[in-house]
């Protein structure tokens, strides 16, 4: 890190973790020049899913909840974003506090619950930036209280086609009860048929992905792998956020209930990356998500099955400087390896990770 992001990290951190993040989406509203500069080099392009990405790495879901901001994310070096979870009303979310850091372990813990403004307020957003340049996706939820879950998420294809780049239709957050319950068969079945309908019904076809959690046993995978190739969906996100709790140095926090996000995360969700890789064969696009912190994290993604990767906490400990660092490291991999595309590297390491326990 430089030391204006330490710096900046410092004062963030004498806030807590919701406040310093409504500070930092408000520094990027505001335009403040806080990332590398960008790195252009044909070698990272990457065509998944029939869109140009300039480079492989995006912000996920989560941090730019309210489509606030993607614009500005694409400024700091990401060859993509993704705004959301949204859901078709406003909702709070779950009682603060909800965001736990655990700093030790460069990890953080959230229960937050989809706290967001609602479909109207994101749709007035994107409406806005229609006809801009850059790739942005779209993550849909479904309301906590709501009556017709999978509704929500048609709703949501609906309102949100005509904008987005992507669709991400997110049934993996551990924090709305009975959400990760619509990744078991039967009930999966019903909501990529309905969605599917609902894009094939709107006004624009985007491609849609499915993201999952990092939490599943092979049956599971193997079900939603099934499902997914059934129902012709374009794409998995692998991984949401997992209630597991590996070896963590951070005592008190590490109690907390939600869903535990970066370093520790990268072993599992990268062994639930290979798998669904082996599932679904080498066509479906596959984004990876969970402990990418560095050019390094970013690589073993794609060597083990990854078209595209994302990351998110790891800003939080790094700073907005992140993503720049991460693409230009890629940059000069290609050239020291004289790779053609960073392509070639995909599937590398998918056996080792295949094999790897889950437990």
């Amino acid at each position: 890190m430089s030391v204006l992001d330490r710096l900046g990290q410092k004062l963030l951190f004498t806030f807590d973790p919701e406040t310093a993040h409504g500070m930092s989406i408000a520094a990027l509203r505001c335009g403040l020049p806080v990332g590398a500069r960008t790195t252009r080099d044909a070698r990272l392009k990457v065509t998944v899913c029939g869109l140009d990405f300039p480079n492989p790495l995006g912000m996920a879901a989560g941090y730019d909840k309210n489509a606030e901001v993607p614009d500005a994310l694409l400024g700091l070096g990401f060859g993509f974003a993704e705004v959301g979870t949204i859901t078709p009303l406003p909702q709070a979310g779950n009682p603060k506090p909800r965001i736990f850091r655990l700093t030790a372990d460069e990890a953080v813990i959230n229960r937050l619950g989809f706290n967001n403004e609602g479909h109207a307020a994101a749709e007035k957003r994107l409406a806005a930036r229609k006809g801009r340049s850059g790739i942005v996706g779209v993550n849909i939820g479904a309301n906590k209280d709501s009556a017709d879950r999978i509704g929500d998420y048609e709703r949501g294809v609906a309102r949100f086609a005509p904008y987005a780049s992507y669709l991400t239709v997110n049934i993996s957050s551990p924090n709305t009860p009975g959400l990760r319950n619509m990744q078991a068969r039967e009930q999966l079945g019903e909501l990529l048929s309905r969605v599917m309908a609902a894009r094939a019904a709107a006004t624009a076809q985007p491609p849609v992905l499915l993201k999952i959690a990092p939490d599943l046993v092979e049956a599971e995978l193997e079900d939603i792998a099934a499902e997914v190739t059934e129902k012709q969906i374009d794409g998995v996100i692998v991984s949401n956020t997992t209630i597991s709790r590996p070896a963590l140095l951070n005592g008190d926090a590490a109690r907390e209930t939600g869903g535990l996000s970066g370093r520790p995360l990268f072993e599992r969700s990268t062994i639930v990356l290979a798998r669904m890789r082996k599932l679904l064969g080498p066509e479906l696009a596959i984004i990876g998500v969970g402990g990418v912190d560095s050019t390094d994290a970013a690589l073993e993604k794609i060597r083990a099955g990854a078209d595209l990767v994302q990351l998110y906490t790891s800003m939080i400990y790094a700073g907005p400087a992140l993503p720049g660092r991460i693409v230009a490291g890629m940059a000069r991999f290609a050239e020291t390896e004289r790779l053609r595309s960073i392509r070639e590297l995909r599937d590398g390491h998918l056996d080792q990770w295949a094999s790897k326990p889950l437990s």
